[in-house]
């Protein structure tokens, strides 16, 4: 069920590589869900509801869109089954600081992602996966300062002082 043909320049080929991707349907739905869900409160506890609310008052479904598919489907481990590599709690906010401070333009979300960073350790999830090296340090003050003014040089040296996102646009947090 979790295989799909692999492309290839030869059309008689039936070799079989894991999915890049699932797809939703009535059979998983509800556990992408139940892991979007854990992982928004994970990251924004206690102002997770709020945030939902907030989200609402933009268009009634974007929180539904943002849970279900961007930390249901993205964000979150794969399912159990599936033969991905997980990325975890910890990687996964990491990513999510570095995506969006080089990005710009988008400080409020990458202040939540740096919090999120910190409750990875404080409410426990980072310790039931595999150990990050140097995750501790990363989600403490000067780690997390670390970490932005390293995707800061990053974007400068290769933005050329901007991103394709916000050309032009400084970093302010």
């Amino acid at each position: 069920m979790y295989s799909v043909t692999k492309p290839s320049l030869n059309p008689h080929s039936d070799e079989t590589v894991p999915p890049l991707h699932s797809h939703m349907t009535p059979e998983n739905i509800k556990d992408i869900q139940a892991r979007g869900q854990a992982l928004w409160k994970s990251i924004y506890n206690p102002f997770d509801e709020k945030l939902y609310s907030k989200l609402g008052e933009s268009h009634p479904n974007l929180p539904v869109h943002i849970l279900n598919n961007e930390y249901g489907s993205l964000l979150s481990d794969p399912e159990p089954n599936m033969p991905h590599v997980k990325i975890g709690r910890v990687l996964t906010s990491i990513l999510a600081v570095a995506c969006l401070r080089a990005q710009t333009g988008v400080g409020p979300q990458v202040t939540s992602h740096v919090f999120g960073l910190r409750k990875a350790f404080e409410d426990g999830s980072a310790s039931s996966e595999e150990s990050v090296e140097g995750g501790e340090w990363l989600a403490s003050n000067d780690g997390s300062v670390w970490l932005l003014e390293s995707v800061d040089r990053l974007v400068e040296a290769i933005g050329q002082g901007g991103t394709t996102f916000a050309p032009g646009f400084k970093a302010k947090l």
